[in-house]
């Protein structure tokens, strides 16, 4: 029986851990219909989601015939250029290429980088309200952070950064065809622009993690110019959007809990801890790309059969009651925290060591310059973006004095207080707010 599920609607996004409770009633695997990508198994449990993900030999993310599980035939052949990376092959392509980018990552030192992420976001907070009292912090905040540290990184030009903000708007959008298509024209644009980057850093040198990459093509590195440009096209991408989203969902659990933020403003040393509990809480990337199913297996007692697609739900696993207690509550104190937010087995996420300082530095940027900064509309009118697979704030109107904000609904203060009855998992009694 396949279940019929909106993975798009509002009610799911604003609570997905109610319609993930009922939807793994159906079982730990259930056969369902996603958007764009048709009929497909989902996991509905920690323990499925992390069996599917550590057997790349019998989940995997090419057909037989080499092509990409996700990609459709209607889908310009450009795309699956861009798709050719990474996140879509199985071994022993995928320990080839990622050894390469491993190699130019070494060299960048990311933790190093923690200070100039630190001034960035300092900046960008000083700005918020440069065009008026009420500013989105999606569009001004949120996702302009991330883009700026990884266009550094990648040492892509200033000047270019107006480009990537509309490449990143444009991913953001994708909701039917209509929107997919729209989405190729920015990507053609996209590879073309990536294929000169890299280009001139051949013929001229530079800083960066692309003339890294050159660096180690020149090297002997084992990898094509096409694979080149789906490699930058990868990290400029996946180094960006999905942090924009954990940065904004972050600030949206923040101010409509005061609790919480008070807890945190009192020692910013939290942060960390605090930011794994968003990653698991919010969850960004709710599924993962398609898989194809090599050979007949049972997945928590239920049977594949060779030929299935299945889907990983990333979301799921991070509110699983079996491994998170209460798992339907934000508790920045949790320990331990396994969530799989970033994913499990060979394919776990490159970047998750920038994403960490990134949503660390934008939450003390932003709420040390802005010690009230407040909401500018009630919690109830915030929408999230109808993407499949990813769950996206669209706007996040802020201001930044109380006095200015709506009130809260009852119900929402009242999930914000400091809860001292719920035991900890030492025995002791919880010091930190939990909603």
């Amino acid at each position: 029986m396949t279940s019929r599920l909106d993975f798009t609607s509002e009610d799911f996004f604003r609570d997905p851990p109610k319609t993930i409770a009922t939807l793994r009633l159906s079982g730990p695997v259930v056969a369902t219909r996603f958007p764009l990508v048709g009929n497909v198994w989902i996991t509905t449990t920690h323990d499925a989601t992390a069996q599917v993900l550590k057997d790349s030999t019998t989940f995997t993310l090419r057909k037989e015939d080499g092509d990409i599980a996700g990609l459709r035939w209607w889908m310009p052949a450009f795309v699956s250029t861009i798709a050719n990376n990474m996140l879509t092959m199985d071994e022993p392509d995928h320990t080839r290429l990622r050894s390469i980018v491993d190699e130019a990552f070494r060299r960048r030192a990311i933790v190093a980088m923690e200070p100039r992420i630190r001034a960035i976001a300092d900046g960008l907070a000083e700005d918020l309200f440069a065009n008026g009292g009420t500013a989105d912090l999606v569009q001004r905040y949120a996702r302009i952070l991330p883009l700026s540290v990884i266009s550094e990184l990648l040492g892509l030009p200033l000047a270019d950064r107006p480009k990537f903000i509309a490449w990143g708007n444009a991913m953001s959008s994708v909701t039917n065809f209509v929107s997919f298509f729209r989405l190729m024209f920015a990507f053609r644009k996209m590879r073309a622009y990536l294929e000169q980057q890299l280009q001139i850093a051949r013929v001229q040198g530079g800083e960066g993690l692309i003339a890294e990459l050159v660096q180690v093509e020149r090297e002997g590195g084992e990898i094509t110019p096409e694979e080149m440009v789906s490699m930058v096209f990868l990290l400029l991408a996946a180094g960006s959007e999905t942090t924009t989203h954990l940065i904004s969902g972050s600030v949206y659990e923040l101010l409509r809990n005061p609790a919480l933020r008070d807890w945190l403003e009192q020692d910013w040393s939290r942060a960390g801890l605090a930011v794994e509990e968003f990653l698991r809480f919010v969850s960004p990337v709710q599924f993962s790309k398609p898989r194809y199913v090599r050979r007949d297996v049972e997945v928590e007692g239920v049977r594949l059969t060779k030929g299935d697609r299945v889907m990983v739900m990333l979301a799921a696993a991070n509110v699983d009651p079996a491994v998170h207690a209460q798992p339907e509550r934000l508790d920045p104190e949790r320990k331990p925290n396994r969530h799989l937010s970033f994913g499990t087995g060979i394919h776990f996420c490159l970047g998750h060591q920038l994403a960490r300082i990134e949503a660390a530095c934008a939450l003390q940027a932003l709420f040390t310059r802005w010690p009230k900064l407040s909401l500018a509309v009630a919690p109830s009118e915030i929408r999230w973006r109808r993407r499949p697979g990813i769950r996206m704030i669209a706007k996040l109107p802020v201001v930044a004095a109380t006095l200015q904000a709506v009130d809260l609904p009852d119900d929402a203060r009242s999930r914000s207080q400091p809860n001292t009855e719920r035991p900890s998992r030492s025995g002791e009694a919880a010091r930190s707010p939990a909603i």
